[in-house]
Formats: structure tokens, sequence, C-alpha cells
């Protein structure tokens, strides 16, 4: 077996709960006494929207728009959308509404619900390599291949047997071209393949340098591999971690559940208003 492949780990070795991490569930005025001085950032799916058997059929929740939106306002709109998602496909799912976000793993982002969408100094996947690994999506019915542009993610939900022959795959790839600037992005049943200059954490310290999140104390919530680079950096920024599903390294507490952490949003608000009342 290819030595790459040996030292890329699977979900069944990452998605795992840390002995040494807390406990805790999140209380929310405990955490965020003051939303006019919080950033609040947040992973989609897994995170705050439960996940689904294909990309494509992950929705949103009644209500949940309305509760982000009053946020929005609250923190004088310091909450962004951190996700692997493009914008264009943060923008589908949450159709008519619009949110700040950081989408493309860090390859992109809009600061305001009104402004444009500037790409953080990411530049797409070469095209070549691209069409090598679409064609792995082949090995098996049930590979779902999702193109976003600045990564591509093989996605086997649908066929959890592929997922060593995925893997070994995409090994075989980056033995054949070792100077490809790639990072393989194992997640929940989802193999990612992006451009190695950029991540979430990068995108996120970006983010946290433009008004109207400078200067405020942020908090993440996120479930996957992809958002441990998140979880890493937050005692940079002052911030808070929270991972949904697990009990992370580095982490302030954690949620069962994506249903949890919408519960949490929900009584940021009530929290806030209870706490104006003399």
């Amino acid at each position: 077996m290819n030595e790459d492949l040996l030292e890329m780990p699977l979900e069944e070795d990452i998605i795992r709960e840390d002995d040494a991490a807390p406990e805790t569930v999140p209380v929310p005025r405990s955490l965020v006494p003051h939303l006019s001085e919080s950033a609040i950032l947040l992973d989609i799916d897994g995170t705050l929207l439960d996940l689904m058997p294909t990309p494509r059929e992950v929705w949103v929740p009644p209500g949940l728009a309305k509760t982000m939106n009053r946020l929005l306002v609250r923190t004088n709109g310091a909450l962004a959308l951190v996700s692997g998602r493009s914008l264009n496909d943060i923008d589908l799912i949450f159709a008519p509404d619009l949110f700040p976000a950081v989408g493309g793993h860090g390859a992109e982002m809009r600061i305001e619900t009104d402004s444009e969408a500037v790409a953080a100094h990411a530049p797409p996947m070469d095209k070549e390599l691209k069409r090598r690994l679409a064609a792995i999506a082949k090995l098996s019915p049930g590979i779902l291949l999702e193109d976003k542009g600045y990564s591509l993610a093989l996605h086997y939900r649908l066929a959890p047997h592929a997922e060593k022959a995925i893997y070994a795959a995409v090994s075989l790839i980056r033995a054949d071209l070792p100077n490809a600037p790639i990072e393989v992005l194992p997640g929940k049943c989802v193999c990612e393949i992006k451009h190695s200059g950029f991540t979430k954490a990068s995108g996120v310290r970006e983010l946290m340098t433009r008004e109207p999140f400078k200067g405020r104390r942020p908090f993440f919530i996120g479930d996957d591999v992809t958002d441990e680079s998140v979880f890493a950096i937050m005692p940079d920024l002052d911030g808070l971690a929270f991972s949904v599903g697990r009990r992370a390294k580095g982490v302030a507490g954690h949620f069962d559940a994506p249903s949890d952490v919408r519960e949490f949003l929900a009584h940021l608000l009530d929290d806030e208003r209870d706490a104006s009342l003399p």
C-alpha cells in the first residue's frame, strides 16, 4: 500500500470522541453575555443544518433564518457562516436570505450582506488535476462528485464501502503529482481536495480584521475535521470554540446535534432580552 495512504486518516480514525475533551454543554448567557461585543461564526453542514444523504438535500428548518437575521441585527452585522461550500451554494441554501460568509474553506468571503464577494488570495484548482480527481467518482455507484470551484468533494454516504478505494485513488494521484499544492480533507462520508494555500482558519483570521468583526470576541461552532483549524486559532483571537456531535480537543464545550445548536442560538436572543430587564 502507498505510504501516503497509510498516513492519510480515514473518517473512522478522525470522527471520534477524545477522553480529554470537555463534557460541557454550552450555556448561552454565561458564554455570550453581550452580543454587541461578540462575533458569531457558524459552520453549516452538520453544525447549523442536519446532514443529509446528499449535499443538495440539506434544508433550512423553519424559524432558523429569522433567528439568524435577528442575531445579525443584535451583533451589528458580526455574524458569518464559515463553510466549505461556495458562497453561491450557501446563498442557494438560505435563499432569499443573505448572510456574511467565508466560503470554499477560506477561498472567498463576503463581509456584509450588501457587499460584493471577494476572493481571499485563492487560486482555482488546476483543471487537469480536477479532471483526474473527478474520475474517481466512477469507482462505484453512489459516489457523488461536487465541484466547488476552489475544491472538489467526493461524497460516499450512499456508498460507504468505497471509502478506502477513494482515498487509495487520491493517494495515487498525489504520488504522481508530488508538487501539486493540494490538501486532502477527510470528513463525514466525504473526501475533499483543495488548494493548500488557504483554510477556514486563514479565512476567519482575515474576516476578523474587517469591520464589523474587528475587535470583537468571536465564538465559532463546527463539527468536522475541516473546522479544527478554526478551533485552534480561537485562543489567538480571545475567542471560544464549540464542537458538534463529538468532544473535540481545544473547545470550550460541545453540542450533541445541530438541533441543539439552533436552540442555543435562539436562547442567545432570549438571554440578551432578559439581561436588559431591570
